[in-house]
């Protein structure tokens, strides 16, 4: 059964930039990486659009699939009741690309940190707030009403009186057959 998808994710091509701009400088740091970047900078560049064709995050009813991964491939599933935090983080150099990583957090999770990390989703505010109004339309289906409840209070009401007329009408008659 194959749910109906409310969003697919797009990822900003700024993300590779990104991705290249941390690599050199983390090269530029480390002194062996400087020689390597001949060799490194194209591999890279052929890999890194590699990486970001094979991502996707979809958003259906009920939950979260993110997929991800070129040789090891990887899908997570997430239901969106389980999720309790969707974190939205911007570092300074991510600031410079106007990229944001989401940060996905669920209940019932043995790690610390987040159990999925996007980072490169267009209109990420808003992938966000997709999935949080999802969320609360799943919990507002899944809670009764106030006027549902309200119901089946005043049936309980009814059923209890009515037992209370029944006992009434027992114990009178116990008493006439007695005399």
């Amino acid at each position: 059964m194959t749910e109906p998808v409310i969003l697919n994710a797009a990822f900003n091509p700024a993300v590779k930039r990104y991705w290249l701009v941390s690599f050199l400088l983390f090269s530029t740091f480390t002194v062996v990486g400087i020689p390597l970047l001949i060799i490194t900078i194209p591999l890279f560049l052929f890999f890194s659009s590699k990486i970001i064709n094979a991502m996707s995050a979809t958003i259906t009813e009920r939950k979260l699939v993110v997929k991800r991964g070129i040789w090891h491939k990887e899908e997570k599933s997430i239901p969106l009741e389980k999720i309790t935090d969707v974190a939205m983080i911007q570092g300074p150099l991510m600031r410079m690309f106007d990229l944001y990583r989401l940060s996905f957090e669920t209940a019932g999770q043995s790690a610390q940190g987040a159990l999925v990390s996007l980072i490169g989703i267009d209109d990420a505010e808003g992938f966000r707030e997709t999935i949080l109004s999802q969320k609360d339309k799943m919990n507002t289906a899944a809670t009764p009403n106030y006027e549902n409840k309200r119901t089946k209070d005043s049936e309980m009401t009814e059923l209890l009186s009515s037992v209370k007329r029944i006992e009434v009408l027992l114990e009178e008659m116990l008493r006439e057959k007695k005399h």
